[in-house]
């Protein structure tokens, strides 16, 4: 089957994070918005029945979640990425946020470090923050044209007192896809100094070719014992407005306080639609992925080449994965005012401006290829055309 990921779907008005908040946010409704990590396609059809089926039961009451569902989340990890998930490991949380911000509040204590790979998701700098911890940058260092980790300087904050790391893998915005070597060195590194993991690993299934997403966990029993990993649906198939994420710890111990906080805060509680969708994702969703994957690849061949023609000054990364491309635009010699002001003012285009991935981003963007080709096109020429007129 080949799905229309062309087609131009008109998506204001319709309460959409990323398209109605333009007049808002910068100042002009007709700005392009390829931003907000959603997609602008089609949720697959299998998605789209099960939703609506469950829409016309008529009744919204509470839910239960069924063996089914887990059934399809053990069988999608063992199918995609070879990894064993026992159900029992596995719980569900509103969304990867939630997530993470519960595991820093459980597993470090007020005031202490807790350690993140900059420039990355700037809502791990608020979930540190917003508990009262401090963030421990360990800054990703770029060499040869892609992100890789210090892995001195990480050790050295682990010997300095911090004991949680947020790892964001495949990473955001960088688009690496670590490789089980580097992985496996920094595994090393947190069972020597007692380090709890927590993998933010909603990107995973969004490698691109030549690239093999390697679940942390899985890479042995002992660090598997470390770690809590938080995955989701949503950013795979398009669901992220559904609100549903789920953990997997095989650490009975760590599972239970997790299990323990979301029940307390009411938050354990089944959604009436989320789970059919997760489960008729991951059983009948594939060939969708598959499809709409080489889109965003094909995308993301014509962004490289355009920059190149026709702003050889910003220089992208090539990303092993994620549909988001990470380009240095420091070349453009403008400040974080000024390069907000040439894309919303001048280009009419929102992309997401760098600093708010931390320090280490500025000068940076970061575009959303997870849209229709023309949508693409467009938002380039402008943003260049801009960019050469200024």
């Amino acid at each position: 089957m080949t799905y229309d990921f062309d087609r131009r779907i008109d998506r204001r008005h319709t309460r959409s994070y990323k398209w109605d908040q333009n007049d808002k946010l910068f100042g002009d409704s007709d700005v392009l918005s390829l931003w907000v990590a959603d997609m602008d396609f089609l949720s697959p059809p299998a998605v789209q029945a099960v939703l609506e089926k469950r829409a016309a039961l008529g009744v919204y009451g509470y839910a239960i979640r069924s063996n089914s569902y887990f059934d399809a989340i053990v069988n999608w990890f063992e199918r995609r990425h070879g990894w064993s998930i026992d159900p029992k490991w596995i719980s569900d949380s509103p969304s990867i946020v939630t997530t993470l911000s519960l595991a820093v509040e459980l597993f470090s204590e007020p005031g202490s470090q807790v350690v993140l790979q900059s420039p990355v998701y700037y809502p791990f700098y608020d979930v540190i923050q917003g508990n009262g911890r401090i963030v421990a940058k360990n800054p990703l260092v770029l060499r040869n044209g892609r992100y890789e980790i210090d892995y001195d300087h990480l050790e050295s904050l682990f010997q300095g007192g911090a004991k949680l790391l947020l790892l964001c893998s495949p990473h955001n915005p960088g688009g690496r896809v670590w490789e089980r070597e580097e992985l496996l060195r920094l595994g090393d590194l947190c069972l020597k100094h007692g380090v709890t993991v927590i993998s933010d690993e909603i990107h995973c299934d969004l490698a691109l070719s030549g690239h093999k997403h390697i679940p942390f966990a899985s890479l042995s029993p002992e660090l598997a014992d470390i770690t809590l990993t938080g995955l989701a649906a949503t950013k795979t198939f398009n669901l992220p407005g559904l609100q549903t994420s789920y953990i997997v710890a095989s650490n009975p111990s760590m599972k239970r306080k997790f299990d323990h906080r979301i029940k307390t805060l009411s938050l354990h509680m089944a959604h009436h639609f989320a789970q059919d969708a997760v489960e008729a994702a991951y059983n009948e969703g594939e060939a969708w992925l598959d499809e709409m994957l080489a889109y965003v690849e094909g995308n993301l061949s014509y962004t490289l080449a355009y920059f190149k023609e026709h702003l050889p000054e910003a220089k992208p990364l090539r990303p092993d994965g994620t549909y988001l491309l990470w380009i240095d635009c420091r070349d453009l010699g403008l400040t974080v005012s000024e390069l907000k002001a040439l894309m919303f003012k001048q280009a009419k285009v929102a992309f997401s401006e760098g600093s708010v991935f931390g320090t280490e981003g500025e000068g940076w963007l970061r575009i959303n290829l997870a849209c229709p080709r023309s949508i693409v096109e467009q938002a380039l020429r402008q943003f260049v055309q801009a960019a050469r007129n200024r």
